[in-house]
């Protein structure tokens, strides 16, 4: 079924998205220093709001225990995804994944600032699990079968769908994906939007590492459409008024639901994770962590039930 995406731009939301600081976490090019008491730690001192758990007790030998005991967590998130994960002035990631994982790391007591940052592309999300260069990856992560041979996944915590970015005015008159059969459309390499718009639609790929990099090859006419989730899109809309346009206001025609990637065969942490997100949603937190972020542009979703396979 297709769905439209509706985009609430109020006026203010471009220096929503660009005045603010953004939260001061540490990148992957810096090591947090020694882990915060969180004792005191209240939701007045940290950048989304959230309460950081006290002395949170774990069983002994779980995830949950060894992250609590450590006092930090390395977390895998996009750098430069506005609204969902983009590094902003004072060198840290903001949006609501970024949002979402420190919901995560709050609940395991770390501190916002003993979160580590590492900056995972689509192509290096599983190989950054399996390894162990990160905890875990918040990512616009689409959850599906063959990633799940790999890794491991709670939520889905929000439900994207595939759309299409054309430049303003849409010259080339594309209306669907099946307007872009043996054209060329820019997308990235190892994601689920760049094999289906070549599989299941026949367009010329024109892959790169990060959807930013296929800003100039669009502006140029190198390709006629950039494909990826309509959040994501709606996002470079957003911060480039005037230069691009969403097809048919952000029409998808896919699902992609969107899942923190972990470790396989954790499942305790998956579940402990699943528990996290349902409380969060049923006590209206996630609203709260959206109308934070990406809200500064797109209207609150309704969040899906979490997958407790």
């Amino acid at each position: 079924m297709r769905s439209k995406l509706t985009l609430g731009v109020a006026a203010f939301a471009v220096l929503a998205l660009t005045a603010c600081g953004g939260p001061a976490g540490t990148t992957s090019s810096e090591a947090p220093e020694e882990p915060t008491d969180t004792g005191s730690a209240t939701s007045s001192d940290h950048p989304y709001g959230l309460e950081v758990a006290e002395s949170p007790e774990f069983e002994a030998g779980t995830t949950m225990a060894e992250f609590a005991e450590a006092g930090t967590i390395t977390i895998g998130t996009k750098f430069d995804q506005p609204l969902f994960g983009l590094v902003g002035p004072d060198g840290a990631p903001e949006g609501f994944d970024v949002a979402v994982g420190s919901l995560i790391a709050a609940e395991l007591g770390i501190a916002f600032e003993d979160i580590r940052w590492e900056e995972t592309v689509s192509a290096n999300r599983e190989t950054f699990i399996e390894n162990g260069t990160v905890d875990l990856v918040v990512a616009t992560y689409t959850i599906n079968d063959a990633r799940k041979e790999k890794v491991d996944f709670a939520g889905p915590y929000y439900e994207a769908g595939q759309a299409l970015m054309v430049q303003a005015g849409n010259p080339e008159g594309i209306t669907g994906p099946d307007d872009v059969a043996g054209l060329s459309v820019c997308s990235v390499e190892g994601s689920t939007p760049a094999a289906r718009i070549v599989d299941e639609y026949g367009a010329n790929l024109q892959a790169t590492d990060t959807y930013s990099n296929c800003l100039d090859p669009l502006r140029n006419g190198q390709v006629v459409a950039v494909t990826t989730d309509n959040v994501i899109l709606a996002g470079f809309v957003d911060q480039n008024a005037g230069e691009f346009e969403l097809v048919n206001e952000g029409e998808t025609f896919t699902s992609e639901p969107y899942g923190i990637g972990l470790t396989k065969g954790d499942d305790a942490f998956r579940d402990w994770i699943n528990d996290v997100l349902e409380e969060a949603q049923a006590d209206g937190t996630m609203d709260s962590l959206w109308e934070q972020t990406a809200g500064a542009v797109l209207p609150t979703p309704e969040f899906p039930a979490v997958d407790r396979y």
